[in-house]
């Protein structure tokens, strides 16, 4: 760092930052990035039935198991990479940051297009969101312990409280016209899909122009922000396919573990730390931001092209009762259908 560079005017590896003109526009992209989540928030709500979504929080297997791989599995997998990698304690922390933040409105996004559970994403959004109040401040506890400059972290109640209406009220109003007017639900959660792509395009050139210096970072910080959320996404399926969820489940699950709130964490550390700690802190958000969503697009190419492979495949073999139409929710074992996963008899049979 340059001694030119003040707290205001900051050099990040070689690009002056101005704190105070990025701020004026982070504030106002914020506001827009707010509006705007929260139509597609309503949008996704469309798709949800008022019956599936109390049958998610009655008996709650889904969101009990997301919430073990949001605050048992993503802060540990955080805390063995920084201590793995051997960052900078700055880097570390912000690091730990991320892996302990609930997940985002991202996930949801993407469920809806590798034809996930929506009922079970935002439940568990919701949720993690309601959880992070009281799991936040006990997984730091636990595992910023290695790092004196952790001590300083500061939880945003506030924040939180706002990204969970952000979430439960859109969705609620979403549930209440797809109730009222199912037609028209479906017609507006198609048009939230295609916008909450362009949105997520947008946010991601956005990002890259506020802080394009941010690219130019340690290799390790690099090759963290790439495979986190990737690790992310395989430690949740795998743990749902442990607990034998069905497969739609899965994809849903998995999804919600590795696409954290990236918003939450940012705001964590410019309420926590220096204009000075975060020139180093701020690259890791943008990084894991860019990644997790490429490691997601990534998923729903496999899966589309999966489906458009495999998905509506018969086997036209009269031969008994047990040969069964095979589709990607369903799971065939020496033709018969293993109970612990969802099975749609009618559409076996249609």
């Amino acid at each position: 760092m340059s001694s030119n560079c003040t707290n205001l005017t900051l050099c990040f590896n070689g690009t002056e930052i101005d704190f105070d003109s990025h701020g004026t526009l982070s504030a106002v992209f914020s506001t827009v990035l707010t509006v705007m989540l929260a139509l597609v928030v309503f949008s996704l709500g469309c798709t949800v039935e008022a019956q599936k979504l109390w049958s998610h929080l009655r008996r709650p297997w889904g969101i009990a198991i997301g919430f073990v791989c949001q605050f048992g599995l993503m802060p540990l997998i955080a805390y063995l990479l920084a201590i793995g990698f051997s960052v900078q304690p700055t880097q570390a922390v912000a690091i730990l940051i991320m892996g302990c933040c609930p997940g985002g409105v991202i996930s949801n996004i993407i469920t809806l297009w590798v034809d996930g559970d929506m009922d079970l994403s935002l439940s568990m959004t919701s949720c993690s969101t309601i959880f992070a109040l009281g799991m936040m401040p006990l997984c730091l506890f636990i595992y910023s312990r290695s790092w004196e400059l952790a001590k300083s972290i500061k939880i945003p109640y506030y924040n939180i409280g706002m990204a969970l209406l952000s979430v439960v009220v859109p969705v609620g109003m979403g549930v209440y016209v797809n109730y009222k007017w199912p037609r028209k639900a479906k017609i507006i959660s198609k048009a939230g899909s295609i916008i909450g792509g362009l949105l997520m395009l947008v946010i991601g050139v956005a990002s890259s122009v506020l802080y394009k210096g941010s690219w130019n970072t340690d290799i390790s910080i690099l090759t963290i922000g790439i495979i986190y959320p990737l690790l992310g996404y395989i430690s949740g399926f795998c743990m749902a396919i442990v607990v034998r969820q069905p497969w739609q489940r899965c994809r849903t699950i998995a999804l919600e573990t590795g696409a954290q709130n990236v918003q939450m964490c940012s705001t964590v550390l410019q309420l926590s730390f220096t204009p000075k700690q975060l020139v180093q802190m701020f690259t890791f958000p943008l990084i894991y931001a860019s990644f997790q969503f490429i490691n997601g697009m990534l998923l729903v190419a496999a899966y589309q092209l999966y489906k458009r492979k495999y998905g509506n495949i018969c086997k036209e073999k009269v031969v008994n009762h047990s040969e069964r139409c095979i589709k990607i929710n369903e799971l065939e074992i020496n033709g018969d259908i293993n109970p612990h996963f969802e099975y749609d008899e009618e559409a076996s049979l249609s």
